[in-house]
């Protein structure tokens, strides 16, 4: 069981799941580490998108986590370079209300999160109005 699965909400479900691209696998560093290295950090890094978060975990030794209320998502950008485009992948950049940004590169396709994230925002539930909370 994933980080992503044993932290999830009761009546949380996941939507949409991403991964790291193949890509991380061409580099000297993987030559030179026998491609163990890009096998943890592919096996390590978790990307989802839930009906109420979005949730990234990263790392093995060293853990990184982001999990973001869907509420709390203000946009969630895509870099992608000329090679990114071509091959499908890219830098995703999750900012949320207060300046929290965090940034996770090497993502197979980012223009999918991206999408999840917001058709996940466009289910919730609309907020209450203020005359409906004094009732």
């Amino acid at each position: 069981m994933g980080y992503v699965d044993a932290n999830l909400m009761r009546g949380e479900s996941v939507t949409y799941r991403a991964r790291l691209h193949w890509k991380i696998f061409v580099s000297l560093k993987a030559l030179l580490t026998l491609f163990i290295a890009p096998l943890l950090r592919r096996a390590t890094s978790e990307f989802a998108v839930t009906n109420k978060r979005v949730i990234v975990k990263v790392g093995l030794v060293t853990r990184r986590t982001v999990e973001l209320n869907l509420s709390k998502v203000e946009s969630v950008g895509v870099d992608q370079g000329l090679a990114g485009r071509v091959f499908g992948f890219g830098t995703i950049v999750v900012q949320g209300t207060g300046g929290t940004r965090e940034a996770f590169p090497d993502i197979a396709n980012p223009l999918g999160f991206r999408r999840a994230v917001n058709e996940a925002i466009d289910a919730l539930p609309p907020p209450p109005r203020a005359a409906e909370r004094q009732g």
